[in-house]
């Protein structure tokens, strides 16, 4: 894969914090397990598609196909010690074939377990999802006896309702949530499809419901436009704009 060529060099930059703080390194198969390895890493990720359309546009494979390539790395992986986290694309929505049903999602979920991950990601690709589909999703998940405490959940914002999925998951005992700084991110197989969450806004629903995050939002919104400042990419964080605002304010009274 083209955007992870210099993945050595970046993991060599990010050495002094590896031991410090948890990141993962995805794997597409053997290759990239064995160069993750290498660089010292220990945690990679694995992704699965819920739907046979996306499997072949973004993995080249099938559903079944992609989850057999998988296995190997994900055993190897966890007999070295590694942790190995598994994300499900599409499991709500999909382009080319609409509405994803909670046993497409729930029948990858089980394999995925089954090959040895130590935590699942939900990922709403398209961002098309809304919190009854949230709720009905995780009940699917409990019939075939996956523990909430084992899944995370990825939201995308097309139709924004990112923070109201996330907090239904959190209210329905979900502790570990995806985001991006920025509210950055996309799908290159769905145009409509916007960023992912934005950490910003996460922190400051998070702090608002009294929930101790660790994250110094004043530096975080800081970061997020210098981000986009040397990217050129857009803000899409509602409240690191505000909070610019509200500085800007502040220095004309």
């Amino acid at each position: 894969m083209p955007a992870l060529a210099d993945a050595e060099q970046l993991l060599a930059e990010l050495a002094p914090l590896l031991g410090k703080h948890r990141m993962s390194a995805l794997v597409p198969n053997q290759k990239g397990l064995d160069r993750a390895m290498r660089a010292g890493v220990r945690e990679v990720a694995v992704f699965a598609s819920a739907t046979e359309s996306f499997a072949k546009a973004n993995l080249n494979n099938t559903v079944a196909g992609s989850l057999d390539i998988f296995r190997p790395v994900v055993k190897e992986a966890r007999d070295a010690g590694l942790q190995v986290r598994g994300y499900i694309s599409m499991c709500f929505g999909d382009p080319w074939e609409g509405k994803v049903s909670t046993k497409q999602v729930a029948d990858v979920a089980e394999t995925l377990f089954e090959s040895g991950i130590t935590e699942l990601s939900l990922g709403d690709t398209i961002g098309v999802a809304t919190p009854g589909e949230v709720v009905d999703l995780l009940d699917a998940l409990d019939d075939r006896g996956i523990s909430r405490s084992l899944l995370a959940v990825h939201f995308h914002d097309t139709y924004g309702q990112a923070l109201s999925n996330t907090l239904t998951a959190l209210l329905e005992g979900i502790t570990t949530v995806d985001s991006s700084i920025a509210g950055l991110g996309g799908c290159p197989f769905a145009k409509s499809a916007t960023g992912n969450l934005a950490t910003e806004d996460l922190v400051w629903q998070l702090h608002g419901l009294g929930i101790t995050t660790g994250i110094d939002l004043e530096a975080l919104v800081q970061t997020s436009h210098w981000l986009c400042d040397k990217t050129g990419l857009p803000l899409r964080s509602k409240t690191a704009i505000a909070l610019a605002n509200e500085t800007r304010t502040d220095e004309v009274r």
